[in-house]
């Protein structure tokens, strides 16, 4: 098992990075939450699961060993391969999904695309004696610095990342600018994960209705 990556960013897309390490340059699909905070040239350690199929060896990474077991364990329950894993790591934190589970918060985990009302009630049957307790509210760490990408660019390839269309994308990238735009006001630079968060719950939101 690859453990973790480490070594300078060679590349950015979409939902990848590549991490150069001895040479070789090794390609890590990512939540747009950790690839909001490499920068390509900079120093990056990803922590890393490998996901083995007939036709292929995929590479996830995440900021944290936290994030990498919770994305193991998501994948115990019927139903979830490592895209859907994935996806709910990029909405929810570790502990924010310990205690959806927990609180049996079917609405939370509604607001990952791929989840039904039928799948939620499922997967918190499933995984109600998996994820275990939430650990506390302690900042979640980065890989490195931000991108210099505008917050509009890396939302949007963010959002199209995870399946929804460049129209939908758009409309998610104007439902947040209100928040967006206050966190500039006070001289802070916006926070993907926490915008991207917020898209995804009214873009969800509007599906249901």
């Amino acid at each position: 098992m690859i453990a973790f990556v480490a070594g300078p960013v060679a590349a950015l897309g979409p939902d990848t990075a590549v991490v150069e390490v001895g040479g070789i340059g090794i390609d890590v699909r990512c939540t747009p939450d950790t690839l909001s905070g490499l920068r390509v040239g900079e120093p990056a350690r990803l922590a890393t699961s490998l996901v083995v199929r007939e036709d292929s060896l995929t590479l996830y990474g995440f900021v944290d060993d936290d994030a990498r077991r919770t994305f193991e364990l998501l994948q115990t329950a019927g139903g979830v391969g490592p895209r859907l894993a994935q996806a709910m790591l990029a909405v929810h934190r570790p502990d924010d999904l310990r205690r959806a589970v927990a609180t049996g918060d079917e609405k939370a985990l509604t607001a990952v695309p791929g989840i039904g009302k039928k799948g939620a009630q499922k997967l918190l049957l499933e995984l109600r004696d998996r994820l275990g307790a939430p650990v506390g509210t302690a900042p979640r760490p980065t890989a490195v610095a931000s991108r210099e990408d505008s917050w509009q660019e890396q939302l949007h390839a963010a959002l199209t990342g995870l399946g929804w269309s460049a129209r939908e994308a758009d409309r998610g990238v104007r439902e947040v600018e209100p928040e967006a735009a206050a966190r500039i006001a006070e001289g802070a630079r916006p926070e993907l994960p926490v915008l991207l968060r917020a898209a995804l719950r009214r873009l969800g939101a509007g599906r249901a209705g």
